[in-house]
């Protein structure tokens, strides 16, 4: 073995690289795992003890030179000058095109930024819930058309675990872990089973709100969402709250803002009403308070949600859902400026 040992150096010593591709070839012939080291250790376990001691020592000699002659060998290749390219490096270089954020990113970082001036901070949830945080704690009743599988996407029956069709399951998770007051909101990605078209998608992102504290009412509700669509669309904004029913709010209303278009007037945007919707809220239920462990007779709260698909087609005047899933570049090169 000693003298394989002896062979294996002179053959290394001998070895003369030009590339990268030559070092990473030598490595593989001497230290990889089919290397001709490997076959010294495959015979060293059948030395005899007694020679094992001097054997070893030999062997990890010829092993640290190896590794030492790669060391090398990297050291000068990187000393060798670079061959001429041909290249003028006096020309001025090719220039380098800007991504842009997409606008649904743009639009919900402008609304977080809104809301974070009133005090509220982000919650996060995780996109695939049980029935219990997506429907039950938050008053569906077992009827409910939500249930259905038309309406959700099913992962799992019995228990139900489903990806969540709003982010209402955040607010359930920030009630459970915490006492009030309470003021969130809740950005992320929702799932409903629907067709899609200009108007609708099974994908959407949605951006909803909590506020839950001492003696919070109707009237907190409509000044916070009145500041918002004024820092949203502008200070000459108008709002108008719509009675409405949800399960989770009572009273509940839509939303709608002053068309941005025709600034109220009536256009084909908003049907010559002067109006368009953009959200829903309300004030919560005692019995989601209850499910939470939120003594109702204690505290009060409000509770609001939007879709910001829609709030960037008023904000930019998009009149086809689907752009904004498609990725197409001449769409989102018009929001570099947002950027």
């Amino acid at each position: 073995m000693l003298e394989k040992l002896e062979q294996i150096k002179k053959e290394a010593e001998a070895f003369v690289v030009n590339s990268e591709e030559e070092i990473e070839a030598f490595r593989i012939q001497y230290l990889g795992k089919k290397g001709k080291m490997n076959e010294v250790f495959a015979e060293f376990k059948k030395v005899p003890n007694e020679q094992k001691r001097e054997l070893g020592k030999k062997i990890n000699e010829i092993k640290t030179f190896l590794q030492e002659k790669i060391d090398r060998f990297h050291q000068e290749l990187q000393k060798q000058p670079e061959e001429a390219s041909g290249d003028d490096l006096t020309l001025p270089g090719d220039p380098v095109k800007w991504g842009t954020r997409h606008p649904l990113s743009i639009v919900r970082r402008e609304i977080i930024d809104i809301f974070s001036r009133l005090g509220y901070v982000v919650a996060d949830g995780p996109e695939i819930e049980d029935d219990h945080h997506v429907f039950g704690a938050l008053n569906f009743p077992e009827e409910h058309p939500a249930r259905d599988m038309q309406d959700t996407f099913f992962i799992e029956k019995q228990p139900d675990v489903l990806l969540r069709t709003h982010t209402s399951s955040i607010q359930v998770r920030t009630m459970e872990q915490n006492d009030p007051p309470i003021r969130v909101i809740c950005p992320g990605r929702v799932f409903r089973n629907e067709a899609i078209s200009a108007r609708a998608h099974c994908i959407f992102h949605q951006i909803e709100g909590l506020y839950i504290a001492k003696d919070v009412s109707f009237a907190d509700l409509k000044q916070t969402l009145l500041y918002f669509a004024r820092e949203m669309f502008g200070a000459d904004t108008q709002i108008r709250l719509r009675p409405s029913y949800f399960p989770f709010t009572e009273p509940s209303a839509e939303m709608d803002v002053s068309c941005t278009i025709c600034g109220g007037k009536g256009c084909n945007v908003c049907k010559y009403t002067g109006w368009l919707e953009i959200m829903g809220c309300g004030m919560v239920d005692p019995n989601v308070l209850e499910s939470s462990d939120i003594d109702p007779e204690v505290y009060s709260g409000f509770a609001f949600g939007m879709g910001i698909e829609r709030i960037a087609m008023l904000k930019y005047q998009v009149k086809d859902l689907r752009y904004y899933f498609e990725n197409d570049v001449r769409f989102l090169a018009q929001f570099e400026n947002e950027v």
